[in-house]
């Protein structure tokens, strides 16, 4: 029987692969049983599968073929330390990110998805691309770079082309952020 907490976290997967496919009018999938098949201390078996099947184990959500550079974890909890995030140093948020980095390949866009109990759903991205926001915290980690952490909703009606263009298979290079608004 799976935990509450394992239930919750697959419920968000579920909600965020079902709003991600509405939104590009592509299939988005929760990775069945999600965890770490090629995570955390099974980073070796990404040299005895193929391209397909390394991108059906990567993250928690199963993009579409369109989408070959795309790596995202969905995490769910009750509580978040949002003022940690401000002192630089989140291990809650540097474990999240740890873990989604763990399977990214160069190129990969990688994006954690977060729903926090009564406070909202949040998106994490790399600051290296470019970005279309004007409400964000900024996130810089010792070990994983720099991240923006913005809210659901604001992120993807300001980002919706520019997510699908870091994530599809034409190779998009870095830029700066751009902090406005659209």
């Amino acid at each position: 029987m799976s935990s509450k907490s394992k239930n919750k976290g697959s419920s968000f997967e579920r909600e965020a692969a079902n709003f991600l496919s509405e939104l590009y009018s592509e299939p988005f999938v929760r990775v069945p049983n999600s965890g770490a098949y090629i995570g955390k201390s099974n980073t070796h078996r990404k040299n005895f599968l193929d391209d397909n099947q390394v991108k059906s184990f990567k993250g928690d959500i199963i993009p579409p073929d369109s989408w070959t550079n795309f790596n995202a974890e969905a995490k769910n909890y009750a509580d978040f330390p949002f003022h940690l995030v401000l002192s630089g140093e989140c291990k809650v948020l540097d474990g999240w990110l740890q873990q989604l980095m763990a399977v990214a390949d160069d190129g990969d866009l990688n994006i954690l998805l977060m729903k926090i109990s009564r406070k909202g759903r949040y998106i994490a991205v790399q600051s290296k691309n470019t970005w279309v926001t004007d409400q964000f915290l900024y996130y810089g980690s010792k070990t994983l770079g720099d991240w923006l952490l913005v809210e659901f909703e604001h992120f993807f009606m300001h980002n919706k082309d520019l997510l699908n263009a870091y994530a599809g298979s034409i190779n998009s290079t870095s830029h700066s952020t751009t902090d406005t608004k659209s």
